[in-house]
């Protein structure tokens, strides 16, 4: 596989659109990404038993096993916490879209996603606006990529996209996504939007079946703040353009598209992380030696989720003992005393703790690996082989003035 420029529309059969409506004062807040072909679904979603009205309309579409050819995204609202209102308003911007579209496309072929505000009504005549405005727009140039990328976002500060080329029986197939993200993210999905689309001819169940294996490595292993929202969404779309023969687990060029596919999701979770409200720090938990691979994922997420490791590595201070700390209390049993404990930047490692015993270090030398942005967390237990990593940053007081002001 090899990693392509290009946005959203780098698969054969897609265009997108991203414009600005009037949801936000200014930024681009409705985005559009069209497949011309009805391409096979899957998604996952919020594990949050408060859920936005879209989530419950893109789940049933998932469910049924739907064909898709559009995913509609508005930013600056959630359209979450709005009562059979909100799902009436919801059900209107698929059937609008579906309409505007033109041709045999149906409402329960349109996706319908929304980040923002939690517990404001949608404008919807601004909404309905401007779906008949962006239809006309949709092109599979780069600029309109760039355009849905900003378009899909809230509180962050940059794009997140990637496009991944690789080969199927001698001809090639392109991944490339977008996503959103920035606060309220934590493990079991996070305040995200993700979008994959793909040219590969795949069936809505072998894809479900790979988002599912995907996220667990990827959207479930970040955290910026501990709070998982109300409309957390991952919705992949394969339409077949490239018109390869059809890939099935017994494929021999599955693997390889599986490697890009997971390549992808890993890629835009990271970048999640990395744009972290406030966040000065990209922290990496690597646990390792646990009895069973759910055992690390559990220990790296609880290590990443600890305000009171973040605000130590927001301030430079290797008080590891916060880290074991995070570690213990996580629900895994492991025995304290076979554990060692380094941490290491491009500035060097230093190690803190060995088989349960502390070891002196120059805190001078640790300061100067702490001050890089990029941190590793090497965690390492004597309870078996297993492995897992997980993302986070650090807590900063620009995190509190963001969410503070929010809705200001």
């Amino acid at each position: 596989m090899k990693i392509i420029d290009g946005g959203i529309t780098s698969p054969k059969g897609y265009t997108a659109a991203g414009i600005h409506v009037g949801i936000k004062k200014a930024k681009k807040d409705l985005a559009l990404i069209y497949s011309e072909r009805p391409a096979s679904i899957a998604g996952a979603f919020t594990q949050n038993v408060v859920r936005a009205a879209p989530v419950l309309w893109d789940e049933k579409i998932v469910q049924r096993g739907n064909s898709a050819h559009a995913i509609l995204i508005n930013s600056g609202n959630a359209n979450a916490c709005t009562g059979e209102k909100g799902e009436a308003d919801c059900a209107q911007m698929a059937a609008l879209t579906a309409k505007t579209l033109g041709g045999d496309i149906q409402a329960d072929q349109v996706c319908v996603c929304s980040t923002g505000v939690i517990g404001v009504p949608l404008p919807m005549e601004t909404i309905e606006k401007g779906i008949t405005a962006i239809v006309p727009e949709l092109a599979e140039d780069a600029d309109h990529a760039d355009d849905a990328a900003h378009a899909i976002l809230t509180t962050d500060t940059f794009k997140k996209e990637i496009a991944i080329e690789v080969e199927i029986a001698g001809r090639p197939v392109t991944i490339s996504g977008i996503a959103k993200g920035s606060g309220m993210i934590h493990p079991d999905m996070a305040t995200m939007l993700s979008f994959i689309v793909t040219d590969a001819s795949i069936s809505s169940e072998l894809l479900q079946k790979m988002v599912g294996y995907s996220i667990a490595d990827s959207y479930n292993m970040i955290s910026v703040d501990g709070d998982t929202s109300t409309n957390d969404t991952v919705l992949v779309m394969a339409n077949g353009a490239s018109d390869t023969q059809e890939l099935t687990e017994d494929s021999i060029w599955f693997e390889d598209f599986k490697e890009a596919f997971d390549a992808v999701h890993l890629y835009l979770a990271k970048s999640i992380v990395r744009d972290g409200e406030g966040a000065g720090k990209f922290l990496e938990a690597s646990v390792m030696g646990t009895a069973s691979k759910e055992d690390a994922r559990i220990i790296a997420k609880s290590i990443i989720t600890s305000n009171l490791v973040k605000t130590a590595f927001f301030g430079e201070d290797a008080n590891w003992g916060r880290i074991l700390c995070a570690a213990g209390y996580s629900g895994v049993s492991f025995d304290p005393l076979k554990v060692s404990l380094k941490i290491s930047s491009k500035a060097g490692s230093v190690t803190l703790l060995t088989e349960g015993t502390p070891v002196s270090f120059d805190e001078e030398y640790a300061l100067s690996i702490l001050k890089e942005q990029e941190i590793i967390i090497s965690m390492v237990l004597e309870e078996g082989s297993a492995q897992a990593a997980a993302w986070g940053c650090d807590l900063s007081y620009e995190y509190v003035k963001i969410n503070g002001e929010y809705r200001t």
